[in-house]
């Protein structure tokens, strides 16, 4: 698609203050309650990020879009993709995150300064998720009626591409993710780990994202204040933000945008097998639960079926055992509050009922034409682990939102020319 410009009114001048605008979520935006307080186990805001140097009492310009990029040991590239995004897009703030970069990158961040660019800097490495909630804090404060668009400091996000997300950001009030299509030489851990998320993401909620590690990402004004409370230090925040986003039920829209990698990918900070982990708990906390649940259930039917001989007394005594653990255990993996205890417990009753009859029903019909009770029992709790985790989510633990269930995340909008590649 042709590049998008982005027009706004002649930026004023407005003196600089805390954020009075309600740190509220979705949700309560939409029933019209008060924000909250933050929680055990949220994310506030940092403490010990240092200010811009700016001369007291001057002032902060307005805005109706943030860019906000993190950035570790950042190169040459970082000024110019600042000072590029500033003339493309009038109106704009460029909010840089010094993610402990050390004072051997002092000159950069300067010039940095010197472009325009606020920044704000952590006095250590704290990773791109700490970077991104404390960025996602200040533009809070300085800017709480903009939209906030997040890109990277390696040069993979084009001007163009950051200018098209924030425009359907603008136009749709979704969140929106700039998707790559990984065509041409990409190099082969980031095409295989996007893959390989990209399905276990759908798996788990149905979603099919294009690109799951994308890091050019916007969020319209006035629904920052979740994003704030997603856990994860590094890489695996980015991830953890799109399952909370579909556990609030929020839109999600794509935008097709040039894969831009540079030979080796040698600029960026990813560890392979650290970050991998730290990526991908997410996802597998949930089986992880589910296969301990198994684990106990199995061997309490199989231990109780062979001292009393019956199957529904031990089936039934399994999976109370079994759902208690279960239960437990899920209540973290969802992000579930102290506060819901009492509706989840009833909920989750429910449906543990409802398994404890199926799963009977289905054993009684395997063992009934021969098959043994231990692999009777494995295809059983097969059979009914999509259900059960599909109904934990949405029916026990889920958080829908009002006016309904969450939707398919919407169609990638494609360029209208060929995307592009750099080598």
């Amino acid at each position: 698609m042709a590049a998008t410009t982005m027009t706004t009114t002649t930026p004023a001048l407005v003196p600089t203050s805390p954020c009075t605008t309600p740190r509220t979520s979705p949700q309560q935006a939409a029933a019209g309650l008060p924000a909250a307080s933050p929680q055990p186990g949220q994310h506030p805001r940092l403490q010990d990020p240092q200010r811009d140097p700016r001369p007291e009492g001057e002032q902060t310009p307005v805005a109706t879009l943030v860019v906000l990029i993190p950035a570790y040991r950042p190169d040459r590239r970082l000024p110019d993709l600042v000072r590029q995004v500033l003339h493309r897009c009038s109106g704009c703030a460029v909010l840089v995150v010094d993610d402990g970069s050390g004072p051997d990158y002092a000159e950069v961040f300067a010039t940095v300064r010197s472009h325009g660019a606020h920044v704000v800097t952590l006095a250590r490495n704290r990773g791109k998720g700490e970077a991104l909630r404390s960025g996602l804090a200040r533009a809070c404060d300085l800017w709480p009626q903009a939209d906030v668009v997040c890109a990277d400091a390696d040069g993979q996000h084009k001007p163009e591409d950051i200018a098209d997300v924030a425009s359907r950001v603008r136009h749709s009030r979704h969140m929106t993710l700039g998707v790559r299509r990984f065509r041409g030489p990409v190099p082969l851990r980031s095409r295989v780990g996007n893959t390989v998320t990209s399905l276990l993401l759908r798996a788990v909620t149905g979603w099919r994202l294009h690109d799951t590690q994308t890091g050019l990402r916007g969020y319209p004004a006035g629904q920052l204040a979740w994003l704030q409370q997603v856990g994860g230090n590094r890489y695996e925040y980015e991830l953890a933000l799109l399952l909370r986003a579909h556990r609030l039920g929020l839109d999600v829209e794509q935008v097709e945008i040039a894969t831009v990698y540079e030979p080796g990918n040698t600029s960026s900070h990813f560890r392979p097998l650290r970050d991998s982990f730290r990526v991908y708990a997410p996802l597998l906390a949930f089986t992880a639960t589910s296969l301990a649940g198994f684990c106990i259930d199995w061997l309490v039917v199989v231990v109780l079926h062979a001292l009393t001989g019956r199957l529904l007394g031990p089936v039934v005594a399994a999976r109370l055992i079994s759902a208690t653990a279960n239960y437990l255990m899920n209540r973290r993996v969802f992000g579930a509050g102290q506060a819901t205890t009492r509706s989840t417990v009833a909920r989750y009753a429910v449906l543990a009922c409802s398994l404890v009859a199926a799963s009977y029903l289905l054993l009684l019909a395997l063992t009934g034409i021969g098959i043994p009770l231990g692999l009777a029992k494995v295809l059983t709790d097969s059979t009914v682990y999509v259900t059960s985790y599909l109904a934990q989510r949405h029916l026990v633990f889920g958080h829908p939102p009002t006016g309904g269930a969450p939707r398919q995340p919407g169609h990638v909008r494609r360029k209208e020319s060929a995307t592009s590649m750099r080598q």
